[in-house]
């Protein structure tokens, strides 16, 4: 079976503890995929100058924020790693011509344990990082994924975790609606998604309209071409909303069976 890739709007830290749809949906998102061999995860949270696979064979849960609940500090996601998909991911890499490191000793970032530790609370199935490449353009982050499409046939739930919208100077309070150029910028990244108009997306972040706004700095939006390169391009919108006003916590599958 061919898994689709995901990308996911991870939201602020306080996920677990907030009362709104996107942690309902992200709960309820490990249960569309049972026995899988391994989570490959490309955070938001980890650029690196080459895209940098994380080796630790039980890395640390990594608390990068602050101003939060006191109770995310005492949270921990306890999953490991595994040796042989690491080496699936490496040559995967290097098939495609992309030149790549190791890191043994970082740890899971918020991109990744926050959402994971709702939707496979358990941390029963390895989880792997790879990190986007700091400064690479879209096309290069599409075409990482592009490069990692083959895991997809060996168990492996590739899963890009960032935002459609994230602009932390125009964030408010829980529950405020979100922005009209918000509410925008997330419909118009949806209707390219689900058209496959790959070609749209990847005029981020000079050339799309909205992208200034909604994305001060390219980081959170990378992980999208990363899932839609692993996916094949067309995809659909699993969840719409939005956190802390203007947080965009839209998901997206790629590259299902139809």
């Amino acid at each position: 079976m061919t898994l689709p890739s995901l990308f996911i709007g991870h939201g602020a830290p306080d996920l677990p503890y907030s009362d709104t749809p996107a942690r309902a949906f992200t709960e309820s998102l490990g249960a569309s995929f049972p026995g899988l061999r391994a989570i490959l995860v490309v955070s938001a949270h980890w650029e690196a100058a080459r895209p940098t696979i994380g080796t630790a064979a039980t890395p640390e849960t990594i608390h990068d924020f602050g101003g939060f609940d006191d109770r995310l500090f005492s949270l921990t996601y306890p999953a490991r790693t595994d040796r042989a998909v690491i080496a699936e991911v490496a040559a995967a890499l290097e098939a495609a011509g992309i030149a790549h490191e190791a890191d043994p000793r970082r740890g899971y970032d918020h991109g990744v344990w926050i959402p994971l530790l709702l939707a496979f609370p358990k941390a029963e199935v390895p989880v792997i990082q790879l990190s986007l490449r700091r400064g690479g353009s879209a096309t290069e982050h599409l075409a990482l994924g592009h490069a990692l499409a083959p895991l997809r046939d060996k168990g492996v739930l590739i899963l890009g975790s960032g935002a459609t919208v994230h602009n932390l100077r125009a964030i408010a309070r829980e529950g405020t609606p979100a922005p009209d150029w918000a509410r925008d910028f997330d419909d118009r990244v949806v209707a390219a998604v689900e058209a496959g108009d790959t070609a749209a997306l990847l005029q981020f972040p000079m050339a799309m309209e909205g992208a200034r706004t909604a994305h001060p700095t390219p980081e959170h939006f990378m992980p999208l071409f990363v899932a839609m390169g692993a996916g094949g391009g067309k995809g659909r919108a699993l969840h719409r909303s939005f956190s802390w006003g203007s947080i965009g916590m839209t998901s997206l599958a790629f590259g299902e069976a139809a």
